[in-house]
Protein backbone atom coordinates (compact mmCIF):
# COMPACT_ATOMS: atom_id res chain seq x y z
CA UNK A 1 0.00 0.00 0.00
CA UNK A 2 0.92 3.61 -0.81
CA UNK A 3 1.28 6.20 1.60
CA UNK A 4 0.95 9.32 -1.00
CA UNK A 5 -1.30 8.67 -4.01
CA UNK A 6 -3.31 11.00 -6.26
CA UNK A 7 -6.72 9.80 -7.36
CA UNK A 8 -8.93 11.64 -10.14
CA UNK A 9 -12.52 11.14 -9.91
CA UNK A 10 -15.70 12.37 -11.35
CA UNK A 11 -18.80 13.31 -9.95
CA UNK A 12 -22.46 15.68 -10.93
CA UNK A 13 -22.82 18.16 -9.50
CA UNK A 14 -24.84 21.21 -9.74
CA UNK A 15 -23.36 24.71 -10.76
CA UNK A 16 -25.40 28.06 -11.34
CA UNK A 17 -23.70 30.30 -13.61
CA UNK A 18 -24.90 34.00 -14.10
CA UNK A 19 -25.36 33.55 -17.67
CA UNK A 20 -27.21 29.91 -18.40
CA UNK A 21 -28.43 29.67 -14.97
CA UNK A 22 -29.03 26.69 -12.95
CA UNK A 23 -26.07 23.87 -14.62
CA UNK A 24 -25.79 20.24 -13.99
CA UNK A 25 -22.30 19.31 -15.16
CA UNK A 26 -19.36 16.40 -14.52
CA UNK A 27 -16.83 18.15 -12.10
CA UNK A 28 -13.55 16.30 -11.78
CA UNK A 29 -11.78 16.26 -8.30
CA UNK A 30 -7.79 16.02 -8.40
CA UNK A 31 -7.09 14.66 -4.85
CA UNK A 32 -3.87 14.08 -2.69
CA UNK A 33 -4.43 11.26 -0.57
CA UNK A 34 -2.27 9.97 2.43
CA UNK A 35 -3.21 6.38 4.29
CA UNK A 36 -6.08 6.65 2.32
CA UNK A 37 -7.52 9.59 3.26
CA UNK A 38 -7.86 12.59 1.54
CA UNK A 39 -6.18 15.75 2.50
CA UNK A 40 -5.47 18.00 -0.45
CA UNK A 41 -7.42 18.60 -3.49
CA UNK A 42 -5.39 19.80 -6.14
CA UNK A 43 -7.22 20.45 -9.33
CA UNK A 44 -10.98 20.47 -9.80
CA UNK A 45 -12.24 21.35 -13.15
CA UNK A 46 -15.42 20.99 -15.87
CA UNK A 47 -15.96 19.89 -19.34
CA UNK A 48 -18.04 21.54 -21.18
CA UNK A 49 -21.13 20.07 -23.95
CA UNK A 50 -18.57 20.97 -26.53
CA UNK A 51 -15.96 19.32 -24.84
CA UNK A 52 -13.61 22.59 -23.58
CA UNK A 53 -12.27 21.86 -20.31
CA UNK A 54 -13.01 24.80 -17.69
CA UNK A 55 -11.69 25.64 -14.49
CA UNK A 56 -14.60 25.60 -11.79
CA UNK A 57 -13.85 29.33 -10.10
CA UNK A 58 -16.10 30.67 -12.83
CA UNK A 59 -19.65 28.70 -11.52
CA UNK A 60 -20.60 28.82 -8.00
CA UNK A 61 -21.99 25.99 -6.14
CA UNK A 62 -26.12 25.78 -6.63
CA UNK A 63 -27.46 25.77 -3.36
Amino acid sequence: MKLIYIKRKTQTENRFSPGMGRLITKVTYIRKYFLGLPFKTLHKYRETYYGKVKDCDECNLYA
